[in-house]
């Protein structure tokens, strides 16, 4: 499992530059904004009665924890290389599956990036688990809220 602070976070190049995107969204828009509220917010007369106080208060601190988040995984952040062999399933891998007769596509990727609207799935869940390391034309059972899921590698890339 990744860990912040114990060991490097994988993260594709796209999953990287996004959460670049982020930390500098946070730091230089959404960061001065707050500051801002909660300047004015301060003017207002009793903290202790001044709810726009409290929320502003609340919102630099959630902006600030997440800032610091991102210091610490951009930081120990390693790029998961894309230049894998396409023999078998790996970190960075885009892999298509069959399900009950469906083709199914997800790349597996690191944690900070999993996103399963987006059919992103972390190296560290069952599914991505039970599909590291096999290769095309073979099968995979996972457990799921529903029951077991049978899945046979198609193809991987």
């Amino acid at each position: 499992m990744d860990t912040v602070g114990n060991q490097k976070i994988l993260l594709t190049r796209q999953g990287l530059d996004e959460l670049k995107k982020e930390y500098e969204t946070l730091l230089n828009v959404k960061r001065p904004v707050v500051v801002d509220r909660l300047a004015t917010a301060r003017g207002l007369g009793d903290l202790a009665e001044n709810s726009e106080y409290t929320a502003a208060k609340q919102d630099l601190a959630f902006v600030d924890g997440r800032i610091a988040e991102l210091e610490v995984i951009l930081h120990e952040a390693k790029i998961i290389s894309t230049n894998h062999s396409r023999k078998k399933v790996d970190v960075g891998s885009k892999v298509t599956l069959t399900v009950k007769g469906k083709k199914e596509t997800f790349s597996i990727v690191g944690e900070w990036e999993a996103d399963p609207k987006e059919r992103k799935v972390s190296h560290s869940s069952p599914l991505g688990k039970a599909l590291l390391g096999k290769r095309v034309g073979e099968q995979v059972e996972v457990d799921a809220p529903i029951g077991k899921v049978k899945y046979k590698v198609v193809s991987i890339d």
